[in-house]
């Protein structure tokens, strides 16, 4: 006759691994770990990237080539470099402060928080965006409102909603992850009455540094679907020596060359 306790250790084993692993603590776990990935993954510690961003509206379009740095989440310079007549415009950050620089009439000038929704360059992306001025880790609660499979890939939907104090520009922000990969797929843009105002899709994922980077993300608002901003990252690294010290107005003024 068999003995029924190696069944019944099975058995209370299985039931411990999945009380574990979808006990709150756990998920909470699992969510801030997400959410750092998130704000990590175009900056880490340190990066210098090169790009290009092609907008279409309906009354023009143009393409710049720009290169950026950033040390953190309070450090960001990016500089337009083609075509020659914007070539040397800037955008700074320094912690809370941010500026732009149009070398044409040698003109700083510092970029209040109430621009920060506005658009950079006449694309569809706003100053915001450009310098990522908020994280959703200090500036959003978030919870993973839905697991499992969309389109036959398995993702996290992570909802974000801006915290009471935060000086945030959207109501609400969606975010489609792949489980496997933890590259971000989609985000959509909420206002506070809960309407949609944009989606960003991404794709082209490139593995750099051990993380699933997209290469590519493509901007379109909803009241304008002809429209759109895309940006494509030609070359990304992480990990380069770079002081705070140099991101200030010289090197703004000076376009780092």
């Amino acid at each position: 006759m068999t003995s029924g306790r190696p069944h019944r250790w099975a058995i209370r084993t299985l039931l411990l691994v999945l009380l574990l692993s979808t006990s709150p603590s756990v998920m909470a776990l699992e969510l801030d770990q997400l959410i750092r990935h998130i704000d990590q993954l175009w900056r880490g510690d340190t990066s210098q990237a090169t790009m290009t961003m092609a907008v279409r509206t309906a009354r023009y379009e143009r393409t710049l080539t720009m290169e950026a740095w950033s040390r953190g989440k309070d450090y960001s310079l990016v500089i337009i470099r083609e075509p020659i007549k914007d070539r040397g415009i800037a955008t700074l950050k320094v912690e809370a402060n941010i500026w732009n620089y149009l070398p044409k009439i040698n003109r700083v000038t510092k970029v209040p928080s109430s621009m920060m929704s506005g658009s950079w360059m006449g694309s569809h992306f706003t100053n915001d965006d450009l310098v990522r001025e908020s994280t959703y880790q200090d500036d959003y609660d978030a919870s993973i409102s839905f697991q499992g499979e969309r389109d036959g890939q398995p993702v996290y939907e992570l909802t974000f909603i801006p915290r009471p104090d935060a000086a945030v520009v959207w109501g609400k922000v969606v975010m489609l992850i792949e489980q496997t990969s933890l590259a971000p797929r989609q985000a959509r843009y909420y206002d506070e009455e809960g309407e949609l105002i944009r989606t960003m899709t991404m794709d082209q994922i490139s593995l750099i540094d051990g993380r699933s980077i997209p290469m590519r993300l493509r901007l379109k608002p909803e009241d304008k679907p002809d429209e759109s901003t895309v940006i494509v990252y030609h070359d990304i690294r992480f990990g380069i020596p770079l002081e705070a010290s140099f991101f200030s107005l010289q090197t703004l003024k000076r376009g780092r060359r």
